[in-house]
């Protein structure tokens, strides 16, 4: 099962700012999350920022990390009207239990899709926006998710868990697909002979 797509709307009615998600293999993406501290309105609108631009890649989970915002904040959203939205700050795994091998993709590794083994159910400790404890078991897809978004608050990507041999061609594929899109970006008058 592939699980990359998603919807999404505003929350409390704000203006929301769509951000660059970064992309592999940026360090930036492997600086450990500090744990948050202040539950205001600061953190309220990167919330409410992360679900703008997952919604808009789109996608169905998002890290701070990967906007380059170096807190532990995640959100997830597996539901196709935008109405399962699922914001953990400071998340953190009390359990886990059974093994799950799905075909996960990143927004941070666009365009690969790959097996990885994680746990079928967790339990997760962490706050909401306003600082609220919830605690909850998880399992299935939104499972997958929420190990996935919290590994990248650790610095960690998907693509760790396959061969070195297999990262290093994506790392290769993505880079070449950047400099082809730098390219187009670079000489605007070659898209209007392109067939779309």
């Amino acid at each position: 099962m592939r699980w990359i797509t998603g919807g999404g709307a505003p929350t409390y009615g704000e203006i929301m700012a769509q951000r660059t998600i970064l992309e592999f293999p940026d360090p930036r993406l492997r600086t450990r999350a500090r744990p948050v501290t202040a539950f205001d309105a600061a953190l309220g609108t990167l919330i409410d920022d992360l679900f703008e631009t997952m919604y808009a890649a789109p996608g169905i989970g998002l890290a701070a990390t990967q906007i380059d915002v170096h807190q532990r904040v995640i959100v997830i959203d597996l539901s196709s009207d935008r109405s399962g939205q699922l914001a953990l700050v400071n998340p953190e795994i009390l359990a886990r239990e059974g093994e799950a091998s799905t075909e996960e993709g990143c927004l941070s590794v666009p365009g690969i899709f790959d097996e990885v083994k994680r746990a079928a159910k967790v339990r997760v400790r962490a706050r909401d926006r306003t600082g609220a404890v919830l605690e909850r078991d998880y399992d299935e897809t939104l499972a997958v998710c929420i190990q996935h978004e919290m590994d990248h608050l650790e610095g960690k990507l998907f693509v760790d868990y396959l061969s070195d041999l297999k990262r290093e061609r994506i790392r290769k594929k993505l880079d070449k697909e950047r400099k082809e899109r730098s390219a187009h970006v670079a000489a605007p008058e070659s898209r209007a002979h392109r067939a779309y």
